[in-house]
């Protein structure tokens, strides 16, 4: 490539010459050469001259800005996209040892000169080339002194963002440009789920057949959201194109990017065909803050272009004020330059010594000495211009992108909103938010009202049915079993079910047309190609990667359904409520609490004394008697009453779920099986049913880790209901796994078969559409819209109605009392229990030492049996003793 342009300025200047001097120059030179490549028949192009100049012969005219230094501008022309001219006009200018160059204005131009630029480096300064990719480290010696279209570009994805649209229609100018333009939308677009369904690139010499043909191949597209990203010079023509294909109806959505806010702040009238043509149509302008600088500017601009009838014509836009400041970034870089000690010299390029000699003059040419340290002063650069703060990030972007969303309204422009990449898109100027942190969630964004094409204030869905007459391909599933939700009429090729209503009913509720055929698929033979799918179709993780929801029309999770019978009454009954071991673990505290009392009242109390036969009877008594709280014997020490009141407590609590758990046992009729619920089923190793086909398979063996061994796959109703009669032993299955839904169906007449468990997941119904689909959303807002209505309550009762013997198939055996729901208590008890007992113990030593103090008991007596003797006896014959020994 550098050899490339090494020969190319080798030809343009076979008869010319680089100045090239070792010596360096004045600190501070009386001129200095700059440049400035535009096109002067472009609407940018020609604001821009004009503001150049007026930039020049201000900073000229004032002796604080380079302290007597002036700039000195040469302009060339490089007419319309010519990229050659381009090379050849930033060759001229190293003649008179320019140091920068103000340009190039078309992005297309700016790649080629940018290496150019950076042989010679020579600071490029373009205020109008806004190509993401010339901020890439290929070209250091670019500066872009404007927006880039990368802000632009996700000013338009927010705007797509906001009115909800997914698809969008890219139409774009085949260059530069154009290509890194879009690419950035699409990046953009990505990051809020949308995408760029169909490009229409056209050539950069567009023609109106050019026009026609692709505009033709957009309307065919199902997409009503158009980007148009392309040059001033032909926007206009594509705008009035489609008008007259009638794609500036209602329905039809037009973003421009800022192209079409440049022509009308430039062209002081339009044709009336032009201006029908953007009826509608939204657009963004670069946003420039209100400032006495800026108001100054355009008074300046109004008064020199109404005495000069060459420039009465044009307004200035923003690319003319972005071009006015670059002179003024410029010349206060010189101006640091020039006080750091920079020199404006140039010296021969040392590596095309080879080609010295020859005709080609390679030799020649010159280096700026002084390019880089000119390119740190204008990348550090701090001033306010009339477009706001320059200064500069370290990608080389300008601090505080923002922009202005205007709608096109008859013979004018409204402003409906801002954006910037610090509030997102909001109704309040961005200025205020540059300061802060930035705030874009979307409950945040906010427009004003727009009027779109065809004068309507009614948001465009922003997209339609293919026009080339193609129905909509749903798929129903080809399945014998469950006619009830989905099930193909005889002798037709229509369907039926409830599913089917659902989709019908939603479907009318549509505010548009769905022109649709029903597909049968799953027959294991044929895979034909889908716009949609109707049916049972259970929305799971996995498939939610694959496919669009939508809203869920009805909730169906795992259930386990196994054989029932019923528990008939019996003399026993009244045991049920407790299991064995909770009737054992009962028994024994009811003795033990009343051993306790007995221990703790003995001593003290005539009514738990008595012959051995007497005490025992009052031992069961008084514990049984707690359990009604008539207990009639009198509890006088305070530790048998700190026992009582902790046991009557518990037998609150046992008596209390005794009660709830027998009244339920008598008052509804309960159901019995071997298998609990999913729980049970899984610790078991009996064979498990489920439908073939269903996600329950993967389901079991995934997340719960049951051996596939074990699953047993059943194709039709008749086969469920002969795998449950015949059990394990005979060859069949000891439950089934399937949906809520399938299994009421199931049950509705098998009265031997039943719910067992709770539903262990949560899931639903919905109808699938392909990734982004927009009808899935609209599909959404209808079976909402069913359900609040009470249509989707209507259809249900109308296809699965439960009958009676369904109602008993969700009975539940009751799940009996066991002693781990009671545990706590049981350990509370206990525990006061042995403290009591502790604190007895503590006692009677220490009256047993006060009673026997200074008294010798003989070994043979034992003190073990001493101790106990005098436990046995009545604390009130201990106290008649000591009185007489005193």
């Amino acid at each position: 490539m550098k050899i490339v342009y090494l020969w190319l300025l080798g030809m343009i200047f076979y008869n010319g010459r680089f100045i090239s001097t070792g010596t360096a120059a004045s600190p501070r030179p009386d001129v200095v050469n700059i440049g400035a490549i535009l096109s002067f028949n472009t609407s940018v192009g020609k604001v821009a001259k004009l503001a150049i100049e007026l930039a020049v012969d201000e900073v000229n005219s004032r002796t604080d800005v380079l302290n007597g230094t002036k700039l000195k501008l040469a302009m060339q022309d490089t007419k319309l996209s010519s990229g050659f001219l381009g090379i050849v006009e930033a060759l001229r200018f190293m003649e008179d040892d320019t140091v920068a160059i103000i340009g190039p204005q078309q992005s297309v131009m700016a790649h080629i000169i940018s290496h150019i630029a950076n042989e010679l480096q020579v600071p490029l300064l373009s205020f109008a080339a806004t190509d993401p990719t010339l901020n890439s480290l290929q070209f250091p010696y670019f500066v872009r002194t404007t927006q880039s279209d990368d802000f632009q570009m996700a000013a338009v994805a927010d705007i797509v963002g906001y009115y909800e649209w997914r698809d969008v229609i890219a139409i774009y100018i085949d260059d530069d440009h154009g290509r890194n333009g879009v690419s950035a939308l699409g990046d953009k677009l990505a990051e809020k789920r949308c995408k760029i369904s169909y490009r229409a690139p056209m050539s950069p010499k567009l023609s109106s057949v050019e026009i026609k043909n692709a505009l033709f191949k957009v309307a065919l597209m199902e997409s009503r959201v158009i980007i148009l990203h392309i040059y001033a010079t032909w926007g206009l023509d594509v705008l009035n194109v489609a008008r007259e294909l009638g794609m500036m109806r209602s329905g039809y959505v037009w973003i421009a990017t800022d192209w079409l806010s440049t022509v009308l702040d430039t062209e002081s009238s339009l044709t009336s065909a032009a201006v029908d043509s953007i009826q509608g149509v939204l657009t963004l302008r670069m946003h420039m803050p209100d400032s006495e600088p800026k108001r100054e500017l355009f008074k300046r601009w109004n008064n020199l272009t109404a005495s000069n009838t060459e420039n009465s014509r044009f307004g200035l836009n923003t690319y003319g004020m972005y071009a006015y400041d670059t002179v003024w970034l410029l010349a206060h870089s010189l101006d640091k330059f020039l006080n750091q000690g920079g020199n404006i010299s140039f010296s021969n390029d040392t590596s095309l010594t080879e080609f010295h000699g020859g005709r080609l003059q390679f030799d020649a040419m010159s280096i700026f000495d002084g390019g880089n340290l000119l390119l740190s002063s204008i990348l550090k650069v701090n001033i306010t211009g009339v477009t706001g703060k320059l200064e500069f990030t370290s990608e080389g972007d300008l601090f505080h992108p923002a922009y202005e969303v205007i709608n096109v309204i008859g013979t004018g422009i409204r402003t409906i909103g801002y954006w910037s990449n610090s509030s997102g898109l909001s109704v309040s100027s961005p200025d205020k938010y540059n300061a802060h942190e930035p705030n874009t969630s979307s409950s945040k964004q906010k427009l004003y009202g727009v009027i779109w094409p065809g004068q309507t204030t009614q948001k465009p869905r922003g997209w339609v049915f293919s026009s080339s007459g193609r129905q909509l391909r749903v798929g129903v599933p080809n399945r014998v079993s469950y006619h009830e939700f989905v099930s193909r009429i005889e002798n037709s090729d229509s369907y039926g079910g409830f599913c089917i209503d659902v989709f019908n009913a939603a479907k009318d509720e549509l505010p548009y047309a769905v022109p649709y055929k029903f597909v049968p698929f799953g027959d294991g033979h044929k895979n034909p190609a889908l716009d949609a799918v109707v049916g049972d179709i259970t929305i799971t993780t996995n498939r939610t990667r694959m496919v669009d929801f939508t809203q869920p029309y009805i909730e169906s999770g795992l259930v386990v359904v196994a054989p029932v019978s019923k528990l008939n009454s019996s003399a026993w009954a009244f045991l049920r409520p407790f299991t064995p071991m909770m009737w054992c673990a009962t028994g024994v505290f009811f003795l033990v609490v009343g051993a306790v009392v007995w221990i703790l009242e003995r001593r003290t109390n005539d009514e738990f004394r008595g012959p051995p036969r007497r005490q025992f009877v009052t031992i069961i008594w008084f514990s049984f008697s707690t359990l009604f709280f008539s207990h009639r014997e009198r509890i006088a020490s305070t530790l048998g009453r700190f026992v009582l009141i902790i046991w009557l407590f518990v037998v609150l609590i046992l008596n209390s779920s005794y009660t709830a758990s027998m009244t339920s046992i008598l008052t509804v009729e309960q159901l019995s099986s071997p298998v609990k619920g999913i729980g049970s089923l899984v610790t078991s190793s009996d064979p498990i049913g489920f439908q073939r086909g269903s996600f329950a398979e993967n389901y079991l063996t995934d997340e719960l880790n049951i051996h596939r061994s074990r699953l047993v796959p059943l194709n039709s109703i008749g086969e469920f209901e002969k795998a449950l009669r015949d059990g394990p032993s005979k060859g069949g299955v000891a439950a089934v796994v399937d949906e809520r839904a399938y299994m009421e169906l199931f049950l509705s007449t098998r009265c031997e078969f039943g719910i067992v468990g709770q539903e262990f997941t949560k899931m639903g119904w919905g109808f699938a559409f392909p990734r982004d689909s927009p009808l899935a959303i609209d599909m959404s807002t209808a079976i909402l819209t069913l359900s609040e209505n009470g249509g989707l309550q209507r259809l249900h009762d109308k296809w699965l109605t439960r009958s009676a013997c369904s109602s008993e198939g969700t009975k539940q055996d009751v799940v009996r009392l066991q002693v781990r729901s009671f545990w706590g208590l049981f350990l509370l008890c206990g525990s006061v229990c042995l403290l009591a007992l502790l604190f007895y113990l503590i006692k009677m030593i220490r009256q047993y030492r006060r009673h026997y103090s200074g008294q010798i008991i003989s070994p043979q007596s034992g003190l073990l049996r001493s101790f106990l003797s005098f436990v046995k006896e009545k604390e009130d014959h201990h106290h008649h003793h000591e009185e007489a020994a005193a």
